[in-house]
């Protein structure tokens, strides 16, 4: 049976309110409203039972633990405001638990978000995608993988991110794919335009491949 897409896995404590005065989301924002124009962030009739797909975080501070990620859902808005984020405070990826605020709830690919953040200060943004030319380029590309019989959103998924990342092959990539997550691919960096443009050149990358 397919999985169905956009489900939050992990247990969630949230609270309903408004984060508009902790961030300024102007630029994560317009790197999501890029992302989404390019159709790696979005919602498609004809893809994954009609469901909003990809997501996009951020430390609160280059400091913190807490992080800014988009809301669960929003795939289908081009342009996000505060409205549309969550803060997550606190998460336990090997509880399979986070702790959140905000005025939506965060995507369902939060806790991977969180083991990267837990793993690397130096990590500042993650960008979580669909690319059917990434994803299906894997091999082709020598990506490192997350293996398919690994779920999205899980405790096992969040293992399977820090072994990879305890490798060493996320010192050599900054992309990753999923192979049990259908096009699912995975770009982070020290800033949300370093995450973006890994992204972008792997498409590329992809494209070229493909075309050989």
């Amino acid at each position: 049976m397919k999985e169905q897409e956009g489900v939050i896995k992990y247990q969630l404590e949230h609270f309903q309110k408004s984060i508009d005065e902790l961030f300024s989301f102007n630029e994560i924002s317009a790197w999501r409203a890029i992302i989404f124009r390019l159709g790696l962030i979005g919602k498609d009739p004809d893809l994954y039972e009609n469901l909003g797909f990809g997501n996009i975080s951020q430390r609160l501070n280059p400091k913190s633990s807490q992080f800014i990620i988009s809301g669960t859902q929003t795939g289908h808005i081009e342009y996000l405001n505060s409205n549309h984020y969550a803060l997550v405070i606190k998460s336990s990826p090997q509880e399979n638990c986070l702790q959140s605020c905000g005025l939506s709830q965060p995507s369902s690919e939060a806790l991977t978000h969180s083991v990267l953040y837990n793993l690397d200060s130096n990590i500042q943004a993650v960008i979580h995608v669909h690319s059917s030319e990434i994803w299906r380029q894997t091999a082709a590309l020598n990506l490192p993988h997350v293996t398919g019989d690994i779920s999205y959103g899980t405790v096992e998924m969040a293992i399977a991110v820090e072994n990879l990342y305890q490798s060493g092959k996320l010192q050599q990539s900054s992309v990753f794919t999923m192979l049990g997550h259908e096009d699912g691919v995975v770009s982070f960096g020290k800033n949300l335009e370093e995450a973006a443009t890994e992204l972008i050149k792997h498409i590329s990358l992809a494209i070229a491949n493909k075309y050989q």
